[in-house]
């Protein structure tokens, strides 16, 4: 499959737009898919801290659930690369929808299980734990592959602008999403109770996307255009893939990896900071509404929704500005303001207009992910895409396992394992401010050592 007819066209960022509307076959079912898959998981993943704490987690219980997504990160994306280069996108990327949505309906009926007690904890929240292995495969299993899908659809120069285009329908679910899951926190209010019941509602809706994502993909792909790599053969082959990541990802790696740690710590707890450390809702008056009084689960759905609008907003621009100053530019200003991000946040006052204004900011971040991806995979041979895609995840992911557990354990305190006394108390502003200055040391080794990909010098 091919998002353009021939591989030596111009990748023009509006194209996916102007192809769906033309109901162009391989177009259509990749849009589809991503706009469905990526709806079901962003409604989700950004209010699972949140689902947790109202299923009766602690923060740690939090952070480790992170970490435990770090983990399924790591392992997920090189074996799905060798996958997709070995079978083609069409069944690996339909084995991985049925995966996740198999995952949502998981997390769905997990509070049935709340009144079964497993050692210290609840069988619920083991539920939620098990359900992500499932929920993550498209998303992580499914990396390599749509990587690849872009590294044989577009000449190397137009890499950035390739990712821009599948981006822009992706994103497009990340600005729908979190908006509808606003939508459905509005009528339950803030307690426990409501919060669950509607995070069910969400996932029935994520459930419904992602079968249809999963039909679409089984139904309507044509693999023809798919480069088929050669069988993968094991442990000595992912190592081989390891030692021959082209020399100029790893100052990109080792910078990558840095921020990743540093988002990873505190991204899970951006919904509790803005639910209950902050507790900012919005009221608005409305004419012929009236009085509209957003609660913080609701509101934050709303900011998630500017954030991804400014991303959508400036990703095309950035994308084009690649080509003229490079990628590495591009690419340090979205890890500086992944870096910048959680410290302006843990230390915002508890205003709306303000964490507005945040949350636009933080859109940019994304502005410069077609740019970064272009830089991964760029140095990548014809047909070995997926696998280089998924070794550089499995470093960097690998080593970002710890980040969520280390956040919680800042945000929530330290115990002495032997008296159970306390050797930290804990501290959100702490843990966020830790995040801030890995994210900086990251940001500023790559502006050092960072190199740019040959077609775009």
């Amino acid at each position: 499959m091919s998002l353009e007819r021939e591989s030596s066209e111009e990748a023009d960022a509006l194209d996916p737009f102007r192809q769906f509307v033309s109901l162009e076959r391989d177009v259509l079912v990749l849009s589809v898919a991503m706009f469905a898959f990526s709806l079901g998981f962003q409604m989700t993943s950004r209010y699972m801290g949140e689902y947790l704490y109202a299923l009766g987690a602690t923060g740690l219980v939090v952070g480790l659930f992170g970490s435990f997504g770090n983990v399924i990160s790591a392992v997920y994306p090189y074996p799905g690369g060798a996958i997709s280069d070995r079978i083609g996108s069409r069944y690996a990327l339909t084995a991985f929808g049925l995966c996740s949505t198999v995952g949502f309906g998981v997390w769905l009926v997990a509070p049935a299980l709340a009144g079964v007690s497993v050692g210290p904890t609840s069988l619920v929240i083991v539920a939620v734990f098990l359900g992500l292995v499932l929920a993550q495969a498209w998303k992580s299993f499914g990396l390599g592959a749509t990587f690849a899908i872009v590294k044989q659809a577009v000449p190397p120069s137009r890499l950035a602008a390739g990712f821009a285009s599948t981006e822009t329908f992706r994103r497009t679910a990340f600005l729908v999403g979190p908006l509808l899951a606003a939508a459905l926190f509005y009528p339950f209010g803030s307690s426990d109770g409501g919060i669950v019941t509607a995070f069910q509602l969400i996932l029935v809706v994520a459930v419904a996307f992602g079968a249809l994502g999963t039909l679409v993909q089984h139904r309507l792909y044509d693999p023809a255009g798919d480069d088929i790599g050669s069988e993968f053969e094991g442990v000595s082959q992912l190592l081989a893939d390891l030692r021959a990541l082209p020399a100029e990802l790893r100052p990109l790696l080792v910078a990558d990896t840095l921020v990743r740690f540093a988002n990873g710590m505190v991204y899970i707890f951006f919904v509790i900071v803005v639910t209950r450390f902050l507790e900012v809702g919005l009221s608005l008056s409305l004419p012929v509404i009236g009085v509209l009084d957003l609660s913080p689960q609701s509101y934050f759905g709303v900011l998630l929704g500017i954030e991804m609008l400014v991303a959508l907003v400036t990703m095309i621009p950035v994308a084009r500005a690649a080509e003229r100053v490079g990628l590495k530019p591009v690419v340090a200003i979205g890890f500086a303001v992944y870096a910048i991000f959680p410290i302006l946040l843990i230390n915002a006052p508890p205003d709306a207009a303000v964490l507005a204004v945040l949350f636009a900011f933080s859109g940019l971040r994304f502005a410069g992910l077609p740019a970064h991806k272009a830089l991964i995979v760029g140095p990548a041979e014809r047909g070995a895409g997926g696998r280089v895609t998924g070794a550089y995840y499995l470093l960097r992911n690998l080593i970002v396992i710890p980040s969520a557990a280390l956040g919680g354990l800042l945000w929530d305190g330290v115990p002495n394992p032997l008296t159970g006394a306390e050797l930290f108390a804990g501290d959100p502003v702490v843990a966020f401010t830790v995040a801030t200055a890995i994210g900086l040391l990251g940001t500023g080794y790559f502006l050092l050592f960072g190199e740019e990909f040959e077609a775009y010098q």
